[in-house]
């Protein structure tokens, strides 16, 4: 049998042809990464116009996660049988399809159906456009492609919740959904007409059917269960224990038989490389620590200090105002540091302002949250590109697209975990507060019986004064827990900052 043909290397894009596929592909990147956020206020929009509870409502965003998580690691595959070039526009040109069809939908399930098919497109599109990014741009430019890449998918989520609730409230659900149509033909087209002369090799791999299976089991398993697991009250639910053994039975065979496997669907081996195993488990765990605080804060505004979905996007927003400002520069001079070093001031910062928000009371000003996140940005421009970077040092090309593949897979489902325990975490100790603080409020208190007089005297009964302090004591409940999840988040990061030096040293070649 003849050996594979090399990867063949095509020369750097430059000037207008350059600039044009930077925007195509990030366009079709921002598109992807900002449905994974814009349908999560619009939640009880939908399910009200399609006549089904809040609650099932929220499987429009499971159905989006599965498919999607499920089709990420086949990225390095499918490239190979159909081409790197193809494959993108292809996903995005079907992207664009299955979300004017979801604004179409009057019926839920058809709607189920539709999510799925967009995240089963979604899933590729995102390592692909990092891909072809990184092939357009000369090795000396390479950290400029990353940090154009990385701006998208960072600023993207911080936009989704407060364009989602917009589009919702102003002019109706279904918009957002129509607004990927436009975006996703024009990236299309003008990825296609730019890049496809520039189309990777194109081979022709035998279909690892069992891999195949044992990866659409365990994963549909594993993401079913961190989705539903809140609702269904974890391991005391039978459903959520069967989900367990399944995807951990499937998941093992799938490591075991990946490993020995000639033709994989997913390369695993790609772990075997020290600075690719490193860089993609601080990535991924790291990223699951911002996360749960991306999710925790505007949970928290809006359901204990009075803010609405937009005022509670608004208070995230500033974060990629220093991600816009610092990326490209971070990109641009990434030969003149040690990568390591400014992943460990990443996470080092990362700490810092986690502590500086497990500080808020429940007197925190609107200032008072902006400006933290404000300060993040700084560890988020230090963070996806310098990571990055080390993940994929030194791999041929023909390995990249599999590499990005399986890192974004590893921090989706890291940031899926992420959010499932901390909302369980944070709920769990909210009552565990509000159990201890209660305990205070009796006859024999004398704090309790002075709160009681001064409401009394101000004409409230005695049983609106004993509401009244039981909603005071949930919001300092839930503040505490809010704090304690913040904590938590710093001593992950900390941890992080002393973990990345097990990579070893990048020389990233200069402009």
């Amino acid at each position: 049998m003849p050996p594979p043909a090399p990867a063949p290397q095509h020369p750097p894009l430059s000037g207008a042809p350059l600039v044009i596929a930077t925007i195509s592909l990030a366009l079709a990147t921002f598109m992807n990464v900002l449905d994974t956020t814009i349908a999560n206020v619009s939640i009880p929009a939908i399910a009200g116009n399609l006549s089904v509870s809040p609650h099932q409502g929220t499987w429009i965003i499971t159905s989006y996660a599965v498919a999607m998580a499920i089709v990420v690691p086949l990225t390095g595959w499918l490239a190979k049988r159909f081409g790197e070039v193809r494959l993108f526009v292809f996903c995005t040109a079907l992207f664009s399809l299955a979300s004017w069809m979801c604004g179409l939908a009057q019926d839920f399930n058809l709607l189920l159906v539709l999510r799925a098919l967009q995240g089963m497109t979604a899933g590729p599109m995102i390592p692909l456009s990092q891909t072809l990014l990184l092939r357009c741009y000369a090795p000396e430019k390479k950290g400029m492609a990353l940090a154009f890449w990385s701006m998208t998918t960072v600023v993207a989520p911080i936009i989704g919740p407060i364009l989602g609730g917009y589009i919702t409230d102003e002019i109706g659900w279904s918009w957002i959904f129509y607004i990927n149509v436009p975006v996703g033909i024009v990236s299309s087209m003008v990825t296609w007409n730019i890049l496809k002369k520039r189309e990777s090799i194109i081979l022709r791999p035998p279909i690892d059917i069992v891999g195949l299976v044992l990866l659409v089991v365990g994963v549909g398993c594993v993401q079913t269960m961190f989705d539903r697991g809140r609702d269904l009250d974890w391991f005391d639910s039978g459903v959520i224990v069967a989900l367990a053994v399944v995807a951990g039975v499937a998941l093992v065979f799938f490591l075991v038989w990946e490993f020995y496997e000639k033709h994989p669907v997913v390369d695993l081996t790609l772990f075997v490389r020290r600075n690719y195993a490193v860089a993609t488990i601080a990535l991924s765990i790291g990223y699951m620590a911002f996360f749960a605080g991306a999710v925790i804060l505007p949970l928290w505004l809006q359901t204990q200090m009075g803010y609405t979905a937009t005022w509670a996007g608004l208070a995230a927003a500033p974060i990629g105002v220093l991600t816009l400002i610092l990326s490209p520069l971070v990109g641009k001079n990434l030969h003149r540091g040690e990568l390591r070093g400014m992943v460990c001031f990443s996470f080092s910062w990362f700490a810092f302002v986690c502590l500086w928000q497990a500080s808020f009371n429940t007197e925190v000003t609107f200032l008072g949250l902006a400006l933290p996140r404000l300060a993040q940005g700084l560890a988020m421009a230090t963070f996806f590109i310098p990571l990055t970077t080390i993940s994929l040092a030194g791999l041929p090309p023909d390995r990249i697209a599999s590499a990005a593949g399986l890192t974004n897979f590893s921090r989706i489902l890291a940031g899926g975990f992420g959010t499932s325990l901390v909302v369980t975490l944070w709920d769990d100790r909210t009552i565990h507060h509000k159990a201890v603080l209660l305990e205070r409020i009796n006859d024999y208190n004398p704090v309790t019986i002075d709160a009681i007089s001064r409401m009394q005297d101000a004409g409230i009964p005695r049983e609106g004064a004993l509401k009244m302090l039981e909603m005071s004591i949930t919001k300092q409940a839930s503040m505490l827990a809010t704090n304690e999840i913040f904590y938590l988040s710093a001593g992950i990061f900390l941890f992080l900052a002393f973990f990345i030096w097990f990579a070893e040293k990048v020389k990233v070649q200069a402009h």
